[in-house]
């Protein structure tokens, strides 16, 4: 039969990788040892992607339900001991204020906690319910953070280049906000367990062992009789900092090396080769030099066609494709947010459909981000002329709301289907202005008609030209109010033939 743990594990996997999604860029940041590569939350983050691809694999197929043993706090407290033994072990020369001290204190704060835990819940029988297993083990693990968070803390005192560089162990930063997600999941909340936060250096500083080698090289072996010794030695003839944990069936590869390729090709013949990815360090090392010495304020914004997120680039945005729906999700939104290089960040939704998700995503982010409410391209478009990226978030969204109160926005579009009020049938141009239906029949005279209706009282008519749109840019003069000067621009947005602003 389907096993029905499947689904529960993979919720609290989801909401191990949204904790630490939700502030990887902070985990890149405190990246300083071995490396100071800026990768330690992307490889973290990846390697909880391909868990749910193989949780996503497993659904479905028969299991075997005999002999299982149930998780509960004794089983949780072997693993993570075993664990840290193996972790310890894959590693050729383990330093301490790592990851790997900070794994082993939780693994010893959950032995300690078995001592004084009473004997029903250390040892869960068959007959306990969901909801009090996900209780027991929300609870011992919440002790275990707590524990966690005490351990990446000291590890400055253990690590001369952690004291130096002013930062914490990253993977022992990271490492405690994917038990918080557990621990948020298991408990049944969306509001995730406090972990500290962590400021970045300011400057890399470089280290006597920093890697001379280019490419962060990782991927992941399926086959048979798999053996990490056998690879251990050809993999560090190839690079530095070699690991390769995993067992018969599954080995986890990771590589500093300038051929990444030659290193992908020693598995040849042992098994398959999953979930490459090869990442350029002096890249990613000055491309965070170069987000930590940014302004103070960034913006994303959501867009749609190639002429509008060329226009939003221009203007300083990170974009966001929305897609022809224009519906991007919180996670793709956090992803943005994540990826601009500075302190702080707008949001311009460009949708009311999108304003929710963006929401969720500034209050999911580490960094202080604010939605600013435009409800549409054209009109993020126009309030992000005033910003600016030296002013704080709070300025600038005073200063992009006030000038969206001045703008006037619609559209011309081709009709999806017959009005059912009989004015216009499906491939005839509707006019909005506003929201509101103004126009509808021809092309021309339909575009005449909604800018005479924005542009009451404006000084400029803002025109941008979307796919399949029937009337070139070059004439679009002609349907606009004497007086009234005319902007142009090609968008190629899907579904809309003109966007319109007036202001």
């Amino acid at each position: 039969m389907p096993d029905p743990s499947i689904a529960r594990f993979r919720r609290v996997i989801t909401s191990a990788y949204a904790s630490l999604e939700a502030r990887r860029q902070e985990v890149n940041d405190l990246n300083v040892f071995p490396v100071a590569d800026g990768d330690t939350g992307d490889n973290m983050a990846m390697t909880l992607r391909a868990v749910m691809e193989e949780l996503d694999r497993l659904d479905g197929q028969e299991v075997d339900e005999v002999g299982r043993e149930l998780v509960d706090p004794v089983l949780v407290a072997a693993a993570f001991a075993r664990a840290a033994d193996a972790a310890y072990e894959s590693v050729r020369e383990p330093a301490e204020g790592t990851m790997l001290t900070v794994f082993r204190e939780m693994a010893h704060s959950l032995t300690r906690q078995l001592a004084h835990l009473e004997a029903g819940k250390q040892r869960l029988g068959r007959d306990v319910s969901e909801e009090q297993q996900d209780a027991v083990l929300a609870e011992v693990l919440e002790r275990a953070i707590e524990d966690g968070e005490r351990a990446v803390a000291r590890t400055p005192e253990q690590l001369e280049v952690l004291r130096e560089s002013g930062v914490v162990d990253a993977g022992g930063h990271g490492l405690v906000l994917i038990l918080a997600g557990v621990v948020a999941a298991l408990r049944g909340d969306a509001k995730m367990p406090e972990v500290s936060h962590y400021e970045a250096p300011r400057l890399s500083l470089p280290h006597h062992e920093d890697s001379r080698f280019r490419y962060c090289t990782n991927f992941i072996v399926a086959g048979s009789g798999l053996s990490s010794r056998d690879f251990l030695p050809r993999l560090e003839g190839l690079g530095d900092s070699v690991l390769v944990v995993g067992d018969e069936a599954t080995l986890k590869v990771h590589v500093h090396t300038d051929e990444p390729e030659r290193a992908v090709a020693l598995f040849e013949g042992a098994g398959e080769v999953t979930n490459l990815d090869v990442a350029d360090m002096r890249k990613q090392m000055a491309e965070r030099d170069a987000r930590l010495a940014a302004g103070r304020t960034g913006v994303v914004a959501v867009a749609a066609g190639a002429g509008l997120e060329r226009l939003f680039a221009e203007l300083g945005a990170d974009v966001v494709p929305g897609g022809e729906t224009l519906n991007p999700s919180t996670y793709e939104l956090l992803a943005g947010i994540h990826g601009v290089a500075a302190a702080e960040v707008l949001v311009l939704p460009s949708s009311a459909n999108v304003v929710m998700a963006a929401e969720r995503a500034c209050e999911l982010s580490e960094k202080p981000a604010r939605v600013v409410a435009a409800l549409s391209q054209q009109a993020s478009l126009l309030a992000l002329v005033e910003f600016d990226p030296g002013a704080s978030v709070e300025e600038n969204a005073e200063r992009l709301g006030s000038a969206l109160a001045a703008v006037a926005t619609g559209g011309v579009a081709p009709a999806a289907r017959d009005d059912a009020q009989g004015r216009f049938k499906q491939g005839d141009a509707v006019g909005f202005a506003d929201g509101e239906i103004v126009a509808w029949g021809g092309a021309g005279s339909t575009l005449t008609t909604t800018i005479q209706h924005l542009a009451g009282g404006a000084e400029i008519v803002t025109v941008i030209a979307g796919e399949g749109a029937p009337i070139p840019l070059s004439e679009i003069d002609t349907h606009v109010p004497a007086g009234v000067e005319i902007e142009t621009h090609e968008g190629g947005q899907p579904s809309w033939w003109w966007l319109l602003a007036a202001q």
